[in-house]
């Protein structure tokens, strides 16, 4: 709480945001923003990706029971494709402040690149902030449960890639789909392992 605790001293409210979906090849990029309260601890946050299914789970619903507002912001492969990965976690991450309905002061963003510059709230990147702010490692939770159904749910619409599996990253059967029926709309069409399995073969 280290890094939430002197902006609460100062009764600003911090939210921490976390991206998840950033190499998949298929699906959203999707953040997550969570406010936690200062005086409701909750045990055992971590980084999405220490987590199994089932932990994630259960603190993803402790989270949202305790914490003060959650947001959850997606951009589409289709975004992804008319703008790029810059733009689209712009655009995932002030839909995730914004769903917060609370007015936030500073937020503490994973990484080194201030893709929330544009936001009127003071803004503190952390290197391997999901480690190091409870924040950020509660909104790496939020976002990787939230993207995770989501992709799970497009598995029944779009059978073959195993999306429910592999959520849309390139795992082996994912590839092997992609390899012999092609990608489907959920795919981020203008990236080089999509295109490459689009065009039609000159050899």
């Amino acid at each position: 709480m280290a890094h939430e605790r002197g902006h609460w001293d100062d009764g600003r409210i911090v939210a921490g945001v976390d991206e998840v979906g950033r190499g998949a090849w298929a699906g959203p990029v999707t953040c997550g923003a969570v406010v936690l309260s200062a005086d409701r601890r909750i045990y055992k946050l971590r980084d999405s990706k220490l987590l199994d299914a089932a932990r994630r789970e259960a603190l993803d619903e402790r989270i949202r029971q305790r914490a003060v507002a959650v947001g959850i912001g997606h951009a589409s492969n289709d975004e992804i494709d008319r703008w790029g990965m810059t733009q689209a976690l712009r655009l995932a991450a002030a839909r995730a402040v914004d769903a917060l309905g609370v007015d936030v002061d500073v937020v503490l963003l994973d990484g080194n690149f201030d893709y929330l510059a544009a936001h009127p709230a003071d803004v503190t990147t952390i290197v391997k902030g999901d480690a190091h702010s409870s924040s950020i490692a509660a909104a790496s939770i939020v976002a990787k449960v939230a993207r995770d159904r989501l992709m799970a749910t497009a598995d029944d619409d779009h059978p073959g890639y195993e999306f429910a599996t592999n959520k849309g990253y390139p795992a082996p059967a994912h590839v092997e789909a992609l390899d012999a029926i092609g990608p489907c709309v959920l795919h981020r069409h203008s990236w080089n392992p999509i295109v490459a399995r689009t065009t039609p073969r000159l050899w």
